[in-house]
């Protein structure tokens, strides 16, 4: 009478997996994940873990069902540490292991994100219009190759490490970064080398000033105390305003709506904010001000 085969206890199988794998006391762990959950929990995108985890086992091996001692993971996490929770830090903490073909559709959608979000905040300086992703996408392939000839290129070492450290870099999308990073990574390098007309779309902004503070000596920092600047508390806001839309008061306020540059947006509500101790306002009524077709 044949005789059934005993599966080891400490063995589950498990298949159509994403695998997440960390080292720790000189022993690799592994969770196993559903396929393309591991990064919407790490974006925030998924929040339930009953839809991340395929099961909430610690393995030493998923492929071969082998899961981990409860020895060795008190060995390497602790003693205290309860599974659940050596689960997260491996979900949280832990490479991600994706195949060639999972890689390479990650990899697109990367792509595709920086693209949008990058066509969306750059526009041509004189006609303040957006540029289309394909044309966006084609001047990140036309900076990649200018970098790497420029790498090539004649000149001493000495003055092609000068070009290199003073203006960004783009080399393309990965995959271990997030997109929004990536794309102001783009922008810089964009900006920087100019392989088509771009600057930031400016920002749409409301500053609030109460009037009888219009007038008062505008104050500069220096070391310890402040002294006086250039202008007035007015002519000093409007000077980080590149196009006036509107201005004028308001029960005892003065409110000017105007285009800024995205770059000048930090010192201009740092200003406001230190000379009106706290009772004037800075209000972002656009973030990306564009002229589409």
């Amino acid at each position: 009478m044949p005789v059934g085969i005993n599966q080891p206890s400490n063995q589950i199988r498990l298949t159509n997996v994403s695998l997440v794998r960390l080292k720790k006391g000189k022993k690799r762990f592994e969770i196993a994940c559903y396929k393309n959950k591991v990064l919407e929990y790490r974006s925030g995108i998924e929040t339930d873990l009953d839809n991340v985890l395929q099961i909430p086992s610690v393995f030493l091996n998923v492929s071969k069902g082998q899961t981990a001692p409860a020895a060795d993971l008190a060995k390497a996490f602790g003693a205290t540490t309860s599974t659940a929770d050596i689960v997260l830090e491996i979900l949280k903490k832990g490479e991600l292991q994706v195949g060639e073909k999972e890689r390479h559709a990650q990899l697109e959608r990367v792509h595709n994100e920086v693209i949008d979000i990058v066509a969306g905040k750059l526009v041509d300086p004189k006609s303040k219009r957006v540029y289309t992703a394909g044309m966006i996408a084609k001047a990140l392939e036309q900076l990649s190759g200018h970098r790497q000839e420029e790498g090539s290129g004649a000149g001493t070492p000495e003055e092609g490490a000068g070009k290199a450290k003073e203006r960004p870099t783009w080399t393309g999308v990965v995959a271990t970064k997030s997109a929004k990073s990536q794309a102001l990574d783009a922008m810089r390098a964009l900006i920087a080398w100019q392989p088509i007309p771009v600057a930031r779309a400016r920002m749409r902004l409301r500053v609030s000033c109460p009037v009888g503070m219009l007038k008062q000596p505008a104050k500069v920092a220096r070391g310890e105390g402040e002294e006086e600047g250039k202008g007035t508390v007015k002519e000093r806001i409007l000077s980080y305003v590149e196009e006036v839309e509107n201005q004028g008061e308001v029960g005892g306020e003065w409110e000017v709506v105007g285009f800024v540059e995205p770059g000048a947006f930090k010192g201009l509500g740092e200003f406001v904010g230190g000379e009106t101790k706290g009772r004037g306002r800075v209000e972002v009524l656009d973030m990306a001000v564009v002229h589409e077709d």
